[in-house]
C-alpha cells in the first residue's frame, strides 16, 4: 500500500522541477526528501525521475505516475473533506419514520423544511410505518429516527423518546346533521348514533379500544364503518354517513359538508412521540432533536 506521505513528496517534487525547491515548499530538509523519493522508487520498482548533476526531472514513466498520483491526491482530500462533513452533521443519509398522524399533525413537513435549510446535502428517506415496526427498526438500525404514537418502553436500554405533540379528537359531522344546531355536544347527543371509525386508530388502537374509551365517556356508537385512515372517514362523514373522531390538526383537510365540534370530556387524543436510539451521538441527530422539541 502507498504512502500518501510519499505521494505528496513525489508531486511536490515533480511540480517544483528541483529537490531543493519542494524540500523548502514542503518544509523539510532536502537529503531526507531525496530519500523519500528514491524510496518511492524503490517500492514501485521504477525509476520516475531522470537525474543529471543537480537537475532532476520526470521521465515518461513518472509523467505518467504523475497523473495518476495528482488525481489520488485529489480523491484523498475530497474523502477527508466527506468525512469532517459526516463528523459534523453537514452531509450523509437518514431515514425516518412516521405515522400517519405526524404528517396530518405538520410535524414532518416543518421538520424537513428546516433540516434541508440547515442541511441542504443531506438525502432523507421518508418511511411510513406503524410504531411498533419503527422502534423495531430503529433497534435493527433500519431507521434513524421515528415519529410513533406511543412512546418507547420505560427503561428500554437500546431507544429514547420524547413527546412532540398532543392533540385532542374532535367529532366530525355533516353540516346537514341534527347535531350541527346544538353548541355544546355531550355523550347523551351521541348514543347509538351510526359511527365512522379508523381501524387504525391514533395510537395503534383497535375497535375495541375506541369502543371502550366511548363507553367511559358515557355514550356507545354504532360502528358501520371501519376506514384505513381519517381522510377516508372524512369523506363518508361528507356524504352523510355518519360521524365520526379525528385529530384536531385534520379540520383544515377536511372536504366540503364538514363541521367540527370539540368534544372536551372525550378522554382520547393524539400523542406524537419522537423516538431515537440511545447510543446515537451524531451531531444532526441530536439537532433534529432539540429542533423538534423547541
Amino acid at each position: 500500500m502507498l504512502d500518501l506521505r510519499l505521494i505528496r513528496y513525489f508531486v511536490a517534487v515533480a511540480e517544483a522541477g528541483n529537490v531543493g525547491r519542494a524540500a523548502e515548499q514542503l518544509h523539510i530538509s532536502q537529503s531526507p526528501l531525496s530519500r523519500q523519493i528514491i524510496q518511492l522508487e524503490e517500492q514501485l520498482g521504477v525509476a520516475l525521475f531522470e537525474r543529471a548533476r543537480q537537475r532532476i526531472h520526470l521521465n515518461a514513466e513518472g509523467r505518467a505516475f504523475l497523473a495518476e498520483a495528482r488525481a489520488l491526491l485529489a480523491n484523498a482530500a475530497r474523502l477527508e473533506e466527506l468525512g469532517r462533513s459526516l463528523g459534523s452533521g453537514a452531509t450523509g443519509t437518514l431515514a425516518i419514520g412516521y405515522v400517519e398522524g405526524a404528517v396530518h399533525a405538520g410535524l414532518v413537513a416543518a421538520m424537513l423544511k428546516d433540516f434541508r435549510r440547515d442541511r441542504p446535502d443531506f438525502h432523507v428517506q421518508l418511511r411510513s410505518r406503524r410504531t411498533a415496526a419503527q422502534l423495531e427498526d430503529l433497534r435493527q438500525r433500519m431507521l434513524d429516527l421515528g415519529f410513533v404514537y406511543s412512546p418507547a418502553p420505560d427503561g428500554d436500554p437500546d431507544l429514547e423518546s420524547m413527546l412532540v405533540r398532543r392533540e385532542p379528537l374532535v367529532l366530525a359531522m355533516p353540516r346537514s346533521d341534527p347535531l350541527a344546531e346544538v353548541a355544546a355536544i355531550a355523550p347523551g347527543h351521541l348514543d347509538g348514533r351510526v359511527w365512522i371509525t379508523v381501524v387504525r386508530q391514533p395510537g395503534d388502537t383497535n375497535r375495541a379500544q375506541f369502543l371502550a374509551a366511548c363507553v367511559e365517556s358515557g355514550f356507545v356508537p354504532d360502528i358501520a364503518y371501519e376506514t384505513a385512515d381519517p381522510l377516508t372517514s372524512l369523506g363518508l362523514v361528507s356524504a352523510g354517513l355518519g360521524l365520526a373522531t379525528v385529530q384536531e390538526s385534520l379540520r383544515s383537510a377536511a372536504p366540503p359538508g364538514v363541521i367540527f365540534r370539540d368534544l372536551p370530556w372525550f378522554k382520547r387524543g393524539v400523542s406524537i412521540h419522537l423516538a431515537w436510539r440511545r447510543n446515537d451521538r451524531r451531531a444532526v441527530i441530536g439537532d433534529l432533536r432539540r429542533a423538534i422539541g423547541q
